[in-house]
């Protein structure tokens, strides 16, 4: 059979999250196969498929400025209220 997912990370260090950063990944078989890095900018291929895929992609403006945006969005949002709930109160 085959097996495809795709997650989506959002790392950071800082208290103040200036270093946060969103990394979304296609994955087939367990290998990812094309990635998008909040710090590289824009889709990244790993194999044929990811390749051909991260040029389409990276060529359509709408959907770089949404995974771009998602540093704000998802990330940001998400660990303004982590460290609110969780990381303040140990």
């Amino acid at each position: 059979g085959y097996f495809y997912s795709r997650w989506n990370k959002c790392i950071h260090s800082s208290h103040d999250l200036s270093d946060i950063v969103f990394i979304d990944n296609y994955i087939f078989n367990k290998d990812v196969f094309i990635q998008f890095n909040s710090t590289v900018g824009e889709f990244v291929g790993y194999t044929e498929l990811g390749v051909f895929n991260a040029r389409k992609w990276n060529s359509d403006s709408g959907r770089l400025q949404s995974e771009r945006a998602e540093v704000e969005r998802y990330c940001k949002h998400n660990a303004e209220a982590y460290q609110t709930v969780v990381a303040d109160k140990s």
